[in-house]
């Protein structure tokens, strides 16, 4: 497993990853809007934690022109647990499942609860999945927190898990998404049959297992989780400066003000994501970490 030094080392390379010490590193990069009156960029950075398990966190960063002329700005974040099987299924396919509902740009809350469902279903459907040629069952579950830039002007968030996006407005931070822990919707778990578990020096599970309680998959646990998103449109003003969004790797040892506070002077979305997972791994985070950073400039 790679070392926190290293993890250190590879993310402040401004310009391209090299040497042995990138072994932690699982992406980074940048992109910018090409369609919006507004001046957008965005980057990222992913590195693999120093659990006894391999690299489980996913992303979305892109932006694209649809058919119809529009523009959106497509980032997410899926944080697998029990391996990355589902999370790799919602990088694929979540936003693609979004944009396809017909009433998208009509009630778009809507379409998201509708699509965020269905997407579900296929995952609890599909019991198989195919890795390097071969068959074996899907494991595990995923959170989920996706952000749509709609043609520069509004932005619709929605998430299940504990995954986060949390926004700059004049330097204030504000989050977005809602974390679904198990003592918040312990009555949703036990009106549903399960139960939720407070076990000294761990974090309260549900049935004794899930930190979180709505999720992607988990197919043993579903009757007594949820994966209903929690959805909400916002305005972009003239205060929005950036949104950060990230799997909890980050959100562990950093609060939602710390975050914006840490990358509010890094005009560079891909530096600010970096300096962003630097800061977690040296604050004592041993969990992999995805970062997306947005920049409405």
């Amino acid at each position: 497993m790679a070392s926190a030094q290293a993890q250190r080392k590879v993310g402040n390379q401004d310009d391209g990853l090299h040497g042995a010490e990138q072994e932690a590193v699982r992406a980074t990069g940048r992109g910018k809007s090409k369609a919006s009156a507004r001046k957008v960029t965005y980057g990222f950075h992913l590195v693999e934690g120093r659990m006894p398990h391999g690299m489980e966190d996913r992303h979305v960063a892109e932006f694209r022109r649809l058919d119809d002329g529009n523009e959106v700005g497509l980032f997410g974040v899926f944080d697998g647990h029990s391996g990355a099987d589902v999370a790799t299924y919602l990088r694929n396919h979540l936003f693609d499942n979004i944009l396809g509902e017909p009433d998208f740009w009509e009630d778009p809350m809507k379409a998201i609860r509708r699509a965020y469902h269905r997407t579900d279903r296929k995952v609890l459907k599909k019991k198989k999945v195919t890795v390097d040629g071969q068959e074996r069952p899907r494991r595990g579950g995923s959170t989920a927190v996706t952000v749509i830039l709609l043609n520069g002007e509004n932005l619709v968030v929605a998430n299940v898990g504990d995954s986060r996006a949390v926004v700059c407005e004049a330097g204030r931070a504000r989050q977005l998404s809602v974390d679904h822990e198990p003592l918040r919707e312990r009555d949703a778990i036990e009106s549903r049959g399960g139960f939720v578990t407070e076990m000294h020096g761990d974090v309260p599970r549900v049935d004794a297992s899930l930190a979180m309680s709505r999720a992607f998959g988990d197919r043993r646990l579903k009757e007594h989780i949820s994966s209903d998103p929690d959805v909400t449109i916002e305005d972009i003003s003239d205060d929005t400066e950036l949104v950060v969004v990230a799997s909890d790797g980050l959100w562990k040892v950093m609060s939602n003000q710390e975050a914006v506070d840490e990358v509010r002077d890094t005009r560079d979305a891909r530096k600010a994501a970096v300096k962003l997972v630097d800061s977690a791994v040296d604050r004592g985070s041993k969990d992999d970490i995805a970062c997306v950073v947005v920049r409405i400039h």
